[in-house]
């Protein structure tokens, strides 16, 4: 379920993979040792306060959490807003209070996290608010940042959108060149049933004809790639008509300003490469205070 304005009521699981990529972040910033938090005297305590200079929705507290924890558990963290909450500019997000060396040395991984992971919620956010009334659900894609999809992935339903498959090995997605490969439509669903009888099988699809094609050889979707409204249309209507109707999924440049139209045609997907392609790091600020050792 989700509330009104495309937020899922309800938090997706934190990735299983979280701790192995908060270790890889802190491993490659921090290397043999942090040669300038040395210069701070073990002793002192520092406070930060994180902020927002931009409208967003906030995501990736798990991540920050985890990375001040590896660094040192005596590190404490209170957050203002909720995971996944739509935050203003200036608005406060968290207190950081703990070792200063750990503050600093642990400041560029959290907010690398911090930043990425609520940009990506933010864009997922913008498309799913987009088709709200419309029965259509958004999309990501894999066209993700790499060693980053789960986390990304995470973000995206933090924003409200859903998840496609995380990868090659969750479903079978049969593309143009499988299809000239395998021989044509009917046979690349053929051996994909054949060889994966448990996992979803969808065909991308050119034409019209290619549709029937997918409708025939008893896939489970199609994705439409590239069509025209007109033909999305077209392609909903063949598609309800028949005895065993699939799943239809729109793809190819769909931006902000062209979903609802394209959810408006029928179709029960629309899958958006941008969402975690086309991120721009939310700007985040860290400002410290010091007490004496």
């Amino acid at each position: 379920m989700k509330a009104a304005d495309g937020a899922p009521r309800e938090l997706p699981p934190i990735p299983a993979d979280l701790p192995e990529l908060v270790a890889r972040a802190l491993a490659e910033d921090i290397g043999s040792g942090d040669l300038t938090a040395q210069l701070i005297p073990a002793a002192r305590r520092g406070r930060a306060r994180v902020i927002t200079r931009e409208a967003a929705v906030l995501c990736g507290q798990p991540y920050v959490n985890a990375c001040f924890a590896a660094i040192d558990p005596k590190v404490r963290i209170e957050w203002s807003v909720a995971e996944g909450a739509a935050v203003l500019p200036g608005q406060l997000l968290c207190e950081i209070d703990g070792p200063a060396r750990a503050l600093l040395t642990g400041e560029r991984a959290a907010l690398n996290f911090l930043q990425l992971l609520s940009a990506t919620a933010t864009a997922a956010r913008a498309f799913a608010t987009a088709v709200l009334g419309t029965g259509c659900t958004v999309l990501d894609t894999r066209k993700t940042i790499p060693g980053l999809r789960t986390a990304q992935k995470y973000a995206v339903r933090v924003g409200g959108a859903q998840n496609h498959r995380i990868g090659l090995f969750d479903a079978v997605l049969i593309k143009e060149n499988h299809i000239i490969a395998a021989g044509g439509i009917a046979a690349a669903v053929a051996r994909a049933r054949a060889a994966h009888a448990a996992a979803p099988v969808e065909v991308e699809v050119e034409t019209i004809d290619e549709l029937r094609q997918a409708l025939g050889a008893g896939a489970d979707a199609a994705l439409l790639d590239d069509f025209s409204l007109a033909q999305m249309r077209e392609a909903v209507a063949i598609n309800r008509a028949a005895p065993r109707p699939l799943k239809i999924e729109a793809s190819g440049g769909i931006d902000a300003d062209g979903i609802r139209a394209i959810a408006a045609t029928g179709v029960d997907y629309v899958s958006v490469g941008a969402i975690t392609k086309h991120v721009r790091a939310v700007d985040l600020s860290m400002r410290f205070s010091w007490s004496d050792p």
